[in-house]
């Protein structure tokens, strides 16, 4: 796991900061940003967008797909966690807190947004930084690699009809037109791309030059995610000063949803008897998210300035120290699975 990853949150919270501060310095150059759109797409978080999930699609290999029918019930688990469940506790820890709990604190506007941003969250499993945490609990990485697969594939026809139905049944109005542009954009596109880029650079299939693609790209990857945070935050940097709680008040359900997840995904599989190294990436998978997606939606589907946009950023902030926790607390329940 290297320095970025590790210390994600770091990063993420000085962007937040610096973007805060630009925001509330030079108003209007973020006002011109903003203005650069088509499509109810923003073209410079496009751009930054790109940046972050086309060398993450790259990695994908969909060869491994041969490989779907071993260990079946791990798959399963995976699917059943991601698709049938989490988006749908997702919603409603949402509506919970933001219709309840925290209605008080809220404008029944805002607190839609914020709803709107955790079921996009929860529509939308990992796609990357599941391998790491594979790799840290010592988990099956060709399995994992399957997993991954058959939830990217699974997402380009499932994530449009989840998300648009979740958002309507909390009262949200779902503009399916850009839905299902968002998913193509940030979902069909950038696969098919990473599917041909990786054919190309890796046809010697030993890797070599396929890993010094990657690594070249990873400084960009970097800066589009960061770049992104600072541009969110810049545009809602007046919302933020006059109501800091805002983002203690989502990060509280997202914290719940995803401690929660974790613990189904981890009971089911020990009742189903996985080995621990199937069972601890099945249920990283079913816990974590693909941020940059929703990020990507939340803009396309609401604006820059959103709640939507603000609660899926909040989503970035709490992801990695969460995960690195249930890393830790896998590794440690090794012994209540077979070997």
């Amino acid at each position: 796991m290297g320095l970025f990853e590790r210390y994600l949150s770091v990063w993420v919270g000085i962007a937040i900061v610096v973007g805060i501060l630009l925001g509330s310095l030079v108003p209007d150059a973020f006002s011109a940003i903003a203005s650069l759109e088509y499509a109810h797409v923003n073209l410079v978080i496009a751009v930054l967008i790109w940046l972050m999930i086309y060398p993450m699609m790259v990695q994908i290999d969909f060869s491994s797909l041969k490989d779907v029918g071993k260990k079946p019930k791990g798959l399963a688990l995976t699917i059943v966690i991601n698709w049938l469940i989490k988006p749908f506790t997702m919603a409603f820890l949402g509506w919970l807190f933001f219709k309840g709990l925290f209605a008080d604190w809220v404008d029944p506007q805002t607190a839609t947004e914020y709803i709107a941003g955790m079921i996009l969250l929860g529509v939308a499993p990992c796609t990357a930084m599941v391998f790491v945490w594979s790799q840290l609990t010592k988990g099956d990485a060709n399995y994992t690699l399957v997993q991954v697969s058959i939830n990217d594939i699974i997402m380009i026809f499932a994530f449009a009809p989840i998300a648009g139905m979740l958002l309507g049944v909390t009262d949200i109005t779902v503009p399916w037109d850009t839905l299902f542009l968002s998913v193509i954009l940030y979902v069909l596109i950038p696969l098919i791309a990473g599917a041909v880029t990786r054919q190309k650079l890796d046809k010697a299939d030993d890797h070599s030059r396929l890993n010094q693609f990657l690594a070249t790209m990873k400084p960009w990857s970097i800066i589009g995610l960061l770049a992104t945070v600072v541009l969110l935050f810049g545009f809602q940097s007046e919302t933020i000063i006059a109501k800091p709680q805002a983002i203690v008040l989502i990060a509280i359900p997202l914290l719940i949803q995803t401690y929660g997840i974790f613990a189904i995904a981890y009971f089911l599989a020990k009742q189903m008897k996985l080995p621990h190294n199937v069972a601890a990436p099945a249920c990283m998978i079913g816990t974590s998210n693909f941020f940059e997606l929703a990020v990507a939606v939340a803009i396309s589907l609401f604006g820059l300035h959103s709640g939507a946009a603000l609660a899926t950023v909040v989503g970035v902030l709490v992801e990695v120290p969460v995960m690195l926790s249930l890393v830790w607390f896998a590794n440690r329940t090794r012994h209540w699975f077979g070997a």
